[in-house]
Formats: C-alpha cells, sequence, structure tokens
C-alpha cells in the first residue's frame, strides 16, 4: 500500500452537513484513552491516564461516570470473559476480576519505569491482550509493542506467553484489527505514522510490514488554534466494512481510512486533541471518542469547548464490537 498525505484524497462522506456531537460526561479528563463499549452491561469504560483513574458510565448525555483510582497510571484497558477487566499500569499487566476488586499482577516487563509507561492497547480477537508502550521523554524510540496470552489452551502450562510483536516506536498508538483478521494496525505517533502487517490469527504471526498511511507533521511555529496542522494518528477504531478511524491528537478531528488507506472523511470535534474512538450502543452505530484536556495556550476565542470530555454521534455504518479478554 502506497503513504498518502493528509490532504491528497480528503472529502466529505457527510454531504456538508455538519455532525452533531453530544457530551457524555459532566466534567473532563486530564487525558482520557482507551474506551470500550461493554454489550452485556450497556456501559462505556475508559481511562484518564494522568488521573490514575478507570471511569465508566451509562451511555447518556451528561452521565455521572464512576471512578477508581489506580496505583499508577493505567494506559489501557479491555474487559475479560471472566468478568472484569485487565489493565495496564505503569509496571505491568494486571487483572481485575471486578470493579474495585483487588489487582493481581499477571506480568511484569523489562522497561524502566521510572522512564517507560503503558500507553494504548485491547484485546484481539482471539482474547490475547496487547499492550504498547511509550518512552515519555521522547528522545529515544524505546516503545514496544507486546502480545500477552493467558489462554489456558496457549501450550505453556497455563503460564501466560508474552511476544515482542514491534519496536522502533516512541508512542505507540493506534492498534486495530481487519474485520476478517488478517491486519494488524500500529501508530507511531510522533512520526505521524499508521504502519500495516498481515496477520495470522492462530499463529500470532505478524509480516509484510508497510505503510498504511503517512500524515503530513507539524509546521515548524504551529500554536494551538491556528491553521495549518491537522493533528497526528492517536488511538482507533475499525468498523464492519474494514475502515480504520482515528482521533487526531491536536487536530480536532477524526479520520476515517479505507482499507487501502485513503482517507474518505474528516470529521471535525469540539475537542482539540480527541485520543481514541470506539463504537458502542445497542447496535454499534454510536461513536464515542475521548479526548485530552487542551492546556496549551490558545488565542482568545479559538479553544474547542469541550476538550477532555467524551464525546458521542451516531454514524451510519456499525463498529465492531469489543474483543474480550481471555484466561
Amino acid at each position: 500500500m502506497s503513504a498518502h498525505s493528509q490532504d491528497d484524497d480528503a472529502h466529505s462522506a457527510n454531504g456538508g452537513a455538519p455532525r452533531v456531537w453530544q457530551v457524555m460526561t459532566q466534567a473532563p479528563d486530564l487525558l482520557g484513552e482507551s474506551p470500550f463499549w461493554h454489550p452485556g452491561e450497556q456501559m462505556l469504560y475508559w481511562v484518564d491516564i494522568p488521573g490514575r483513574q478507570l471511569r465508566r458510565a451509562r451511555g447518556e448525555e451528561k452521565a455521572q461516570a464512576e471512578s477508581w483510582s489506580m496505583p499508577s497510571e493505567p494506559g489501557c484497558i479491555a474487559p475479560a470473559l471472566g468478568g472484569g477487566l485487565v489493565i495496564a499500569l505503569r509496571d505491568g499487566v494486571y487483572r481485575a476480576p471486578s470493579w474495585g476488586a483487588e489487582l493481581a499482577l499477571i506480568q511484569r516487563f523489562d522497561h524502566d519505569p521510572s522512564t517507560t509507561r503503558f500507553n494504548d492497547g485491547k484485546a484481539d480477537p482471539l482474547g490475547r491482550f496487547w499492550a504498547g508502550t511509550m518512552y515519555e521523554p521522547r528522545t529515544a524510540r524505546g516503545g514496544k509493542l507486546y502480545s500477552l496470552d493467558c489462554r489456558p489452551e496457549n501450550g505453556d502450562s497455563g503460564k501466560p506467553r508474552c511476544e515482542l510483536k514491534a519496536d522502533d516506536n516512541v508512542i505507540a498508538n493506534g492498534l486495530a484489527w481487519s474485520p476478517d483478521q488478517r491486519t494488524v494496525y500500529w501508530a507511531s505517533t510522533s512520526d505521524h505514522l499508521i504502519r500495516a502487517w498481515d496477520w495470522d490469527a492462530q499463529s500470532n504471526a505478524m509480516d509484510n510490514p508497510r505503510v498504511f498511511r503517512q500524515f503530513d507533521g507539524k509546521p515548524e511555529g504551529w500554536k494551538p488554534g491556528h491553521p495549518g496542522y491537522g493533528g497526528r494518528p492517536d488511538g482507533a477504531a475499525v468498523d464492519s466494512q474494514g475502515n480504520y478511524w482515528c482521533a487526531m491528537f491536536e487536530g480536532a478531528r477524526l479520520c476515517k481510512l479505507s482499507p487501502a488507506g485513503e482517507l474518505l472523511e474528516e470529521i471535525p470535534l469540539p475537542a482539540a486533541s480527541p485520543t481514541m474512538p470506539c463504537f458502542g450502543g445497542a447496535d454499534m452505530k454510536t461513536l464515542f471518542v475521548t479526548s485530552a484536556l487542551d492546556a496549551r495556550p490558545r488565542e482568545q476565542g479559538q479553544a474547542p469547548p469541550h476538550s477532555g470530555h467524551v464525546l458521542f454521534t451516531r454514524v451510519e455504518v456499525a463498529g465492531l464490537p469489543v474483543n474480550f479478554f481471555s484466561d
């Protein structure tokens, strides 16, 4: 697949009509991330990374969210088939049998938690938990992507099987799988780049790495609220047609990309730095987006009004349901 710049093939599939976004949460997150819709509970879950909170709420406008404090920053979460959650904290992956329960360590990793923490991640279609790391000083390409297989049938005496799947990254983001389970996506936010690999679900093998989409970088001297920058790829979700929906941090928009990496639609958001979309609701046609609180200075009147909040809107095509972690 060839690379595309962010401006070469953009068009709106919305016929020019503005999309209506609603605000789900009463209070903003510092950095909302890792949302998923739990179909059994009909609730949205997400995290506030620097706030060290797991959060959940009913899918209603201005919902009162429940919060659960963590001992360190939660980078990402996923629901578990046996109930509860799997949680990637700063130093490792933990299991919670239910909301508010005591955390049990599943796996520690070899990174230095003083400089590196977990960021984006989710479960794959077969129940493994994948999580990527980010190197916080951002001066080296220390970000890595791991998969953790805790399924009883993994052939390793019931012990977790941890595999390094990819590296050479600074801020791991954009993890997603295609509906046919043959492609895995992973973004390098600092590089404004989304990569794709062929993936064999049963063997968990990745090969044929390629550029899925290359976005334009940040212009020198650009300031928040000014034109000329479309943001950089953060978290992502895939719909039932195989389109990849990507949050563009500092771009105040989502990008909907075709399975070939073509830009199908740019969707403006009333939040400066969206972080990750997910699909939910009874018909999987409600699109939720987490965002970061816009703390950077802007010229008066230019700050989007709902930065840090969870937003939602209705879409025409259903998204893929969340994958459950299996142990």
